[in-house]
């Protein structure tokens, strides 16, 4: 969505604070293991592979799985007819908001313009439309002039939920839109908001309105009794409301807009939050309003209930296809838990089998968006991971083992009705900045031959790697522009606002000055080559995606698609390196012959002996080779052992739960759980290694007892099934020490080697990242073997991979600092080294502008740069006086956001919560473990 006076860059990285389920998703969750239904298998599955009743496959629907989006501005793409450019408001732009000459405001285009291009669009290989909202909204919200205001062009202010904006069109135009649309084969997404409303709700107390928690001021019933919201969410029941004595400000609704809003009970005050504006932190990230707009009481049965009437209204009547849905992370769970079922529902009673809903949840942490698609029970959110690990790649040239790291964490989204593979893929967004710009900035001084090269890097990856791609509008023109949010939505209509006219386009040496339908535009042409491939090889949009390889530094990443039913496995290679690569890359099957399909490369190639295809891909390109034949059947169902259920070190709401398979074949394994006594039933099926899922038990007892077992699915059609294997819910309970025993004690000032005991091999317990941890600032080079011993003896001791009793795990240090790490969760413990050091490191977060900085979540904020210490090899921020509150914060490393550290060191990895009581803080960063942590 769209700010009144910001972007949302201030929200990006702020999602790691979850409040606690309220007592009906409690109720939810505890139910599921004993009342869910099992997925059933895809209707395209092989007859010849049907599983037997305790196999499955992974989820797939060709309908919802192979979407090519193109997401457009409806009032930035093309002026079908200037009879309502000023929505019938006159000609004053701060009544009417139309003003061509300024990027905040309606430039003119409109739902018969759209039409009048849909052949245009459909080109690329569209087969579904999104657009930005198109209900009525507030025509300009701001100071009152031209300067300090802008417009509702891009649809998040709405008044009337029922109407198209007059700007944009009628009702009629939109459902002729549809029509035409569907005609093509074309669906139709709407962009949707439950969240809040336009600003019309003003505080009598105060115009400003800094948030007030509830902890300071309390709900209150209309009889004055102070009551917990989230007792009641989720149900059909609340306390009765009254505006002058509920809230912690006092409501009220000025005369002139008392009625403005439709349907009307969006017009009683007690449906809001009214708690003051969000800083997009805590508590107030669900509760608060952004900057003025009246935030929804979603808490509410009626909010609920009146929002679920509002979008069923739209499928009946208008044929809609599918929601994108604005601002789902600062929604309450329980909102999402209701909504979702229902809509959904309700519209494959209308006829909508293949209905497609998506969020918006501006984070870049899996077990953070993961959580609306299991827990929430929604079907897919937008993959802003993929977007940051998109351009890291094809426009920074980064590691491409960085993309392993990042597919490596695809299983969190894996359940019994959702996978991974439903997520809509983008590079660029109308909030955060097109492609062609990051490129542009990253490249600087590049020619443009380069930078089109990057860019089409950037689309084959998202075209040939899981997930549905989206084409933001332009982006297939070469769009660029100043940044994010109104320097990213530029007509594709000639434009008279200067900052776009003086954008260098990518690709061409058109301007903004004229219309930029080009078909002929290189990225154009590159788009609809993309999506023609992967629609004649369905197995490059939804086949099973196993990782093969990736390049230690710029170079080759490769990865293989197959299909459960064709059984032909795909090679994808794409080099980031401006030099010619070449690489061994691993495959399911040795001597077998590969076919080119895409690429500049040899036609054919064969694999070894030992299943390597040696792929050569030139500078800045991909290549995909299809194998000639078949896998071959398995001969018989592999074993399959299940691994030991541990609390996920990210997550501890989830069990982790993984298998090993023993064939390297095409498979399918099935998890499926039960408490003791009870029925099993599968929570989710994954078809690439490793395999595994991570349960969600939040809605059970701490200490309650949940046995798994894991059934494997060949691709012959055999089955067969792991022991069972119980895990706990909960957090474990740690033990009172963990000692590094092993042959480096001596070193560490112990009396000898492997001594258990050894207070100088003792670790720590860090309880914000839920690991053990010992610092060695210097340990002499040379092999040492270690394990981790609890409790001062050797009664209990683990060993490589986690196992008790296990072997002896070595370490090769080259000499320097080394850095322990004990996760009791899954009782690995591993040692780490860093290498080079990072040129700065900054804490960036929610408090930056307490240290001084010009906001928060600054990764190059001068006053946030932590110090390195040579003497023990840590970096160290001391903060002298940092005001009592809640805050978030990460690591950024080299003062941007492509290389980040959050909870257990992870990459890209949730907030960190440090609940300070005020005083002096010191925030310290751990190269070799990348952990930071404040005390």
């Amino acid at each position: 969505m769209s700010f009144p006076r910001t972007s949302k860059r201030t929200a990006a990285l702020r999602g790691g604070h979850r409040r606690p389920l309220g007592r009906a998703a409690a109720v939810v969750l505890a139910a599921a293991l004993a009342c869910s239904a099992t997925a059933a298998p895809a209707a395209a599955a092989d007859t010849a592979r049907k599983p037997s009743p305790d196999a499955g496959h992974s989820l797939r629907d060709g309908g919802i799985s192979r979407q090519n989006f193109y997401f457009v501005m409806a009032d930035r793409f093309n002026n079908g007819s200037t009879a309502n450019d000023t929505g019938g408001l006159g000609t004053d732009p701060l009544v009417s908001g139309f003003d061509p000459t300024r990027k905040g405001y309606y430039n003119g285009g409109d739902l018969k313009g759209l039409q009048d291009r849909l052949d245009y669009i459909k080109g690329l290989g569209t087969n579904a439309l999104w657009l930005t909202p198109s209900f009525k909204n507030k025509a300009v919200q701001g100071g009152g002039q031209l300067d300090n205001s802008s417009a509702g062009y891009h649809g998040y202010w709405v008044t009337d939920f029922t109407q198209i904006d007059p700007h944009l069109g009628t009702n009629a135009e939109l459902k002729s839109l549809i029509d035409a649309a569907h005609s093509r084969g074309m669906k139709v997404y709407f962009d949707i908001i439950a969240n809040h409303t336009a600003d019309v709700i003003q505080y009598r107390e105060t115009a400003s309105a800094p948030y007030i928690p509830k902890a300071t001021e309390p709900y209150r019933s209309a009889s004055g009794e102070a009551f917990d919201d989230h007792d009641y969410a989720g149900t059909q029941t609340f306390p009765a409301l009254d505006a002058a004595t509920s809230f912690p400000y006092t409501p009220f609704v000025p005369d002139a807009e008392k009625d403005v809003k439709v349907p009307a009970w969006l017009n009683d005050p007690t449906l809001y939050h009214n708690r003051g504006n969000t800083n997009f932190a805590g508590e107030d990230s669900t509760y608060g309003d952004f900057f003025g707009l009246d935030d929804l009481f979603t808490e509410h049965p009626r909010v609920v209930n009146g929002m679920v009437d509002i979008y069923n209204g739209w499928i009946r009547d208008f044929g809609i296809d599918g929601f994108r849905i604005d601002t789902m992370k600062h929604v309450n769970d329980e909102f999402w838990q209701q909504f979702g079922p229902q809509v959904l529902s309700y519209a494959k009673a209308q006829g909508k089998d293949e209905f497609f809903m998506f969020g918006e949840v501006f984070d870049t942490s899996k077990t953070i968006t993961s959580r609306y698609t299991t827990r929430n029970r929604m079907q897919a959110v937008l993959d802003f991971g993929f977007q940051g690990a998109a351009r890291s790649f094809a426009s920074q040239s980064s590691n491409a083992a960085g993309l392993q790291d990042f597919y490596a964490g695809d299983d969190w989204y894996t359940d019994a009705d959702t996978n991974v593979y439903q997520l809509p893929t983008f590079l660029g967004n109308h909030d955060m900045g097109r492609i062609g710009t990051f490129i542009a900035q990253d490249n600087a001084g590049a020619t443009n031959s380069e930078l089109v090269k990057r860019d089409s890097l950037a689309h084959e990856l998202m075209y040939f790697s899981r997930g549905n791609p989206v084409i933001y509008y332009g982006d297939e023109q070469g769009f660029t522009g100043a940044g994010g949010d109104q320097d990213s939505r530029q007509p594709m209509f000639a434009s008279q606002v200067s900052e776009y006219l003086d954008d260098d386009l990518l690709g061409t040496s058109a301007t903004h000055a004229t219309a930029n339908f080009n078909t002929a535009h290189p990225l154009y042409r590159k788009i609809t080559e993309l999506a023609a491939l992967t629609k004649d090889h369905p197995a490059l949009r939804d086949g099973a995606q196993q990782h093969r390889y990736a390049a230690d530094g710029a170079g080759i990443y490769a990865f293989s698609r197959t299909g459960a039913t064709e059984q032909r496995e795909y090679l994808v290679a794409l080099n980031n390196s401006e030099t010619t690569q070449t690489a061994a890359v691993p495959t399911y099957r040795a001597n077998a012959g590969f076919k080119r399909i895409y690429g500049d490369a040899a036609k054919e190639l064969t694999s070894a002996a030992d299943s390597t295809l040696t792929v050569t891909v030139p500078p800045l390109s991909a290549v995909v080779y299809r194998a000639t034949d078949k896998l071959p059947a398995s001969q018989a169902a592999p074993a399959v052992t299940l691994g030991k259920p541990t609390t996920a070190a990210a997550d501890s709401s989830r069990l982790k739960v993984s298998a090993a398979v023993g064939s390297t074949s095409f498979n399918e394994v099935s998890f499926e759980a039960r408490v003791p006594g009870g029925d099993w039933q599968r929570i989710g099926v994954d078809d690439n290694a490793p395999y595994q899922v991570f349960h969600d038990v939040s809605g059970l007892a701490a200490g309650t007892s949940v046995e798994y077992r894991a059934v494997v699915l060949d691709n012959a059609g055999h089955t067969a099934a792991s022991e069972v294997r119980s895990g706990t819910v909960g957090e474990p309970t740690q033990p009172d020490s963990v000692t590094v025993a092993g042959s480096l004690n001596s070193e560490l000032g112990c009396s000898a080697d492997w001594q258990p005991g050894c207070a100088q091999a003792g670790m720590s317990y860090d309880p914000t990242h839920r690991l053990w941890l010992l610092r060695v600032p210097e340990l002499p080079a040379g092999r040492y073997e270690f394990k981790a011993a609890l409790n001062g003896s050797w009664e209990e001791n683990y060993g490589a991979g986690g196992e008790a009793n296990g072997p002896n795990i070595a370490l090769d240090h080259p000499g320097g600092a080394v850095t322990f790490i004990y996760d009791h969760s899954t009782n690995v413990i591993r040692a780490a080294y860093a290498g080079q050091q990072p040129a700065a490191v900054s804490v960036p977060g929610s408090l930056n502008s307490e240290l001084g900085c010009a906001g928060d979540w600054m990764p190059d904020c001068a006053q946030a740069q932590l110090a390195y210490d040579p003497a023990d090899g840590v970096w160290r921020l001391a903060v002298a006086d940092l005001p009592a509150g809640s805050y978030e914060f990460k690591a950024a490393i080299n003062n941007s956001w492509a290389e980040n550290y959050g909870l257990g060191g992870a990459a890209n990895g949730s907030n960190i919560l440090l609940n300070h009581p005020g005083g002096p803080v010191t925030f310290r960063y751990d190269p070799a473990s990348h952990l930071i942590t404040a005390g």
